[in-house]
């Protein structure tokens, strides 16, 4: 019998966590519903959902504060976590997706569009089996074992942050748009801001730590894998 994925629903109106987990539950999800950072962390510890479904404002901790917690913790920090919140304004979004979110959607939102994402985020979570293995400027990563590492030192990166860095890696010395980045690594029938690769960029470049000046920003234009670029940074601090 097929496993249906878990997904934690952290809502604090009843009202808006039943009517979620009655959609979940008709489109093949095991929905658990939760109303506080509390339970939320009950949940967590007992067995980790295939995906959160997070409120900002609940009571005590905040949904942003919990992210945090999560994502400091080696055991929950690839979880995915889409973040459900009445904040529309563009910081309110930037402040979740760097607090640890792989995803933002704004109330109200419609069902397909939540089921769209959800479905995302799983997909990011599991990506496509291949088992290349992709090296430059010291960086080596190997798709089969899923594992990153740079002059010998394995890495801990993310699963959408793997799926980015893997791209980037096969098609080097070229810029990516953001939208172009989007359509390859989220899909081009999700909808999600550019804005969004931003932020795995930059979450990317912290886990790769000196390793990150692989990846240039080309200003106006998008993002390019560049190992020549860190051979002439190295260059400079060796002279």
């Amino acid at each position: 019998m097929r496993k249906l994925p878990r997904v934690l629903v952290v809502e604090d109106e009843p009202s808006i966590a039943e009517l979620i987990a009655v959609n979940l539950r008709h489109n093949g999800f095991s929905p658990i519903v939760v109303f506080d950072a509390d339970a939320a962390q009950r949940e967590v510890d007992a067995v980790l959902p295939d995906v959160v479904l997070l409120d900002w404002m609940l009571p005590g901790m905040s949904g942003v504060q919990l992210a945090r917690q999560w994502r400091a913790h080696e055991r929950s920090k690839a979880v995915p976590i889409i973040m459900l919140t009445a904040r529309s304004e563009e910081s309110d979004k930037v402040q979740g997706l760097d607090a640890g979110a792989d995803d933002y959607i704004t109330k109200p939102f419609s069902t397909q569009e939540l089921l769209a994402r959800i479905r995302a985020v799983l997909r990011r979570r599991a990506p496509e089996a291949v088992n290349d293995t992709v090296q430059a400027g010291g960086l080596m990563l190997d798709a089969a074992a899923h594992r990153v590492s740079f002059e010998g030192r394995e890495l801990k990166v993310g699963p959408t942050e793997f799926r980015l860095l893997h791209f980037l890696m096969k098609h080097p010395e070229r810029v990516h748009t953001r939208a172009a980045l989007l359509d390859r690594i989220w899909g081009d029938h999700v909808f999600i801001e550019e804005r969004t690769v931003d932020v795995h960029i930059k979450r990317l470049r912290e886990a790769l730590g000196s390793a990150g000046a692989l990846i240039e920003t080309v200003r106006g234009a998008g993002y390019r894998f560049s190992p020549r670029a860190f051979e002439s940074v190295a260059d400079a601090r060796s002279a």
